[in-house]
């Protein structure tokens, strides 16, 4: 499990949706701490080309085009995280932090 990595969450707490694909983006400290939750940002399949959003699509894994909402970070259990889907490319983590430091008015 790694900062970037995203997964399938079935039934995931809030959402009416059976699964959701979530991207971890927590540090690495926590990720491999012995916290049971890390911080993830949603995957959907709407966006808005805002700058807290991420674009992703078929080459990190996913079956259509879709965004990351920063905007919408939330805690998952690790124990959820089971379904891996892909991940962020090198080029696409450096975006993630930017819409991270933007959502966050960092």
């Amino acid at each position: 499990m790694r900062r970037g990595e995203l997964y399938r969450v079935r039934h995931p707490t809030g959402d009416p949706k059976k699964t959701r694909v979530f991207v971890i983006v927590s540090r690495e400290a926590v990720i491999r701490s012995m916290f049971s939750t890390v911080v993830c940002a949603p995957v959907l399949t709407n966006g808005e080309g805002l700058s807290t959003q991420v674009e992703v699509g078929p080459a990190e894994g996913l079956k259509h085009r879709s965004w990351i909402l920063c905007d919408g970070l939330t805690s998952v259990e690790k124990s959820k995280l089971t379904d891996f889907v892909g991940s962020l490319s090198p080029v696409r983590l450096p975006e993630l932090g930017r819409a991270l430091r933007s959502a966050l008015d960092l």
